[in-house]
């Protein structure tokens, strides 16, 4: 009987600082519990859940709206890739994305995100901090040229634009249900009408908190 080892597959990881080149290795090999994704925030490996089923609609919707006025030979997709950035040592994975289509013309497991045209986050409580502080500096740092943020708690859609070495210097904020005007390259509007999360959430959450907590007197 011969027995015959399968040898390790190492791991391509992006050039960078030997400790951010050691966490992509770590991130690339670690099994993610169901329901997680992994990215690098801050020098560190950071999980945080996958979002509820109603960001997908609004997903596809920005997808959709964003598709028609992307630079030629783009992609707009959701599909779930890592994005390096290892000037600044960060690996993100976007909920809505447009790079360029050459960029995903390999088989290592990472993208480049200086392919990057525009980035759209969905905020969760547990992403809301990364995604209004180290990602809105990473991204304008690393030149991307518009990054798109819908914060799910504030009902409201922010984007920003002329990156800089300090991240971006323009935004602009609309509430949900308003038109967004989406910078060149695209130069476009995205309507946000039905980014709100479902009513019969908010029904619920409104009657949990009205159960509990001290009442005044009446």
């Amino acid at each position: 009987m011969t027995v015959m080892l399968e040898r390790p597959t190492p791991i391509e990881t992006p050039d960078g600082p030997p400790g951010f080149e050691a966490l992509c290795r770590t991130l690339l090999r670690m099994e993610v519990p169901d329901g997680y994704r992994a990215e690098v925030i801050r020098g560190s490996i950071v999980m945080s859940p996958w979002s509820k089923g109603f960001y997908l609609p609004i997903m596809r919707s920005v997808r959709i709206q964003l598709e028609p006025h992307a630079p030629e030979g783009d992609i707009v997709d959701v599909a779930p890739f890592l994005f390096t950035f290892p000037g600044q040592e960060r690996a993100y994975g976007p909920d809505v994305y447009v790079a360029a289509r050459g960029a995903f013309e390999t088989t290592k497991r990472y993208i480049d995100g200086e392919a990057l045209t525009l980035v759209a986050e969905l905020t969760s409580p547990s992403t809301r901090g990364d995604d209004w502080g180290d990602k809105v500096r990473v991204y304008g740092e690393a030149g991307v040229p518009v990054y798109l943020l819908l914060d799910m708690e504030e009902r409201s859609a922010t984007v920003f634009w002329e990156p800089s070495a300090r991240g971006y210097t323009s935004h602009t904020t609309v509430p949900f249900g308003k038109t967004l005007h989406v910078p060149a390259p695209f130069d476009c509007k995205v309507d946000t009408g039905g980014f709100a999360p479902p009513t019969t959430e908010g029904v619920e959450e409104t009657a949990e908190g009205a159960g509990g907590g001290e009442q005044e007197p009446g």
